[in-house]
Order: structure tokens, then sequence, then C-alpha cells
């Protein structure tokens, strides 16, 4: 797949761990304020719309070094009226229902997450889609589910784009599904388009229906048969 940008910015990966790679196209005033290893901090504004600011992350998977990436984080914005968003892999499941699989909830790691949401005055923008943003892509008992992905946002930054909403997409070529922002919302469609949703590879009789659905349209649909959404 190519992705046309005119502009890119890169934290080179330490080894094979992190990375960060953001792009953006000439539509998109944007100037890079800070960066590490764990995210890159910006000033943007789309289409000459008033300025915001937008922090891109990937926070450390190791307990170790949680703790200061959220100070770090805390740190980047002193004015609670600021139009901030930030958008990401925050590697934290912040409640039970967030998880499938694994090792149990880690109330710890959630601690830390609505620590800081309390500090900056963000709330998360809620996603639409899977419930799950991380795979471990194995199946029945080894599997594990996990959201790890999301979009938190300032009251300004709410009031400027009342509309946003976030989308979790498939997953394609990667242990993560993307997670899409769209600031002023879309238009619904009369018709929804049918989209599979890669959880139910886990269950047990998903081939063997596929299977008899396949068969019994060899010979076309019947009038009304057709599926058209999946709610």
């Amino acid at each position: 797949m190519k992705i046309k940008v005119d502009n890119a910015f890169y934290v080179e990966p330490e080894g094979i761990a992190g990375g960060i790679a953001l792009w953006w196209s000439n539509e998109v005033k944007l100037s890079v304020l800070h960066y590490d290893r764990n995210f890159i901090d910006a000033k943007i504004s789309i289409n000459g719309e008033p300025e915001w600011f937008g922090t891109f992350i990937y926070a450390p998977p190791y307990s170790g070094e949680k703790h200061e990436f959220w100070d770090s984080l805390t740190a980047l914005r002193n004015d609670i009226n600021a139009k901030w968003c930030i958008i990401g892999d925050f590697n934290v499941v912040v409640c039970p229902e967030e998880k499938y699989g694994g090792a149990p909830f880690d109330h710890s790691s959630a601690k830390w997450y609505y620590e800081f949401l309390n500090h900056t005055y963000l709330m998360e923008i809620p996603s639409k889609g899977g419930s799950y943003t991380w795979s471990n892509q194995r199946c029945d008992e080894e599997a594990i589910l996990e959201k790890l992905d999301r979009v938190v946002s300032s009251l300004e930054w709410n009031f400027m784009f009342p509309k946003a909403i976030s989308f979790i997409d498939i997953a394609i070529a990667s242990d993560h599904s993307p997670i899409i922002l769209l600031t002023n919302g879309v238009v619904k469609n009369t018709k929804k388009d049918f989209k599979f949703e890669s959880i139910w590879l886990m269950e047990n009789e998903c081939s063997r229906v596929i299977q008899e659905e396949w068969e019994n349209k060899e010979n076309g649909p019947s009038r009304g048969d057709e599926i058209t959404s999946v709610e």
C-alpha cells in the first residue's frame, strides 16, 4: 500500500524497539515542538483553522519506564485551557473490560493513566468499531486481546471539534488495529458496508459457518437475502 504524503518527521528506534513516524500533507500546517523516543509533540492547523496541540505517542511497554513517561507527558502543557489532543499507543489497559485473556488486569498502570487525566484535565474520546486494538495473533486459550490505542483531548479542543469521533479499524499486517480520528465527524451512509471482525476467527464454529454460507451462495443470494451490515 502506498501513502501519498508531502512531509515527514521520524524518531529513530533504539535497536529494534520503539520509533515513531509522523506524516502530513501540505493542507496541514505542522511544526514539531518537542520529541523523544516515546512521543512527537506538535502545533497543528488544518486548512487555515485555529492552531491546536497534537501529541502522537508510543508509550513504553515496561512498568519501570511508565511513571517517567507520564510525568514527561504531563509537563508538555501547563495551560489547562490549551487545545490539546493526544493519539496513539498508550500501552495501558484502563479497565478489565478492555482485556481478554493473558495476565490479570494491572491496576497500577491504570492508576497512572487516570492520574495523568486528572492532572491535565483531558478526557477520552469514545471509539467506534472494534473493542480491542491489539492482539497477540493467537487463537483459542492462547488468545490475548487488549485496547491499548486511544484518543484523549482537552475540553477546549472538544469545543473546537464538537463532532470529532475515533474509529478502531481492521488490523492489516500488524498486531495493532489503526485508530482513526475524524475531527469533523462523518456523514452517515444510508447503507452500511459489511465488515468482517477479526475476533470472529477465534470462534471454533467460524470456519464451518463460512464454508456453509459460501456453498449456499454458489447460485447467488435470493431476494432480500443479502447481508449488508453487522452491528
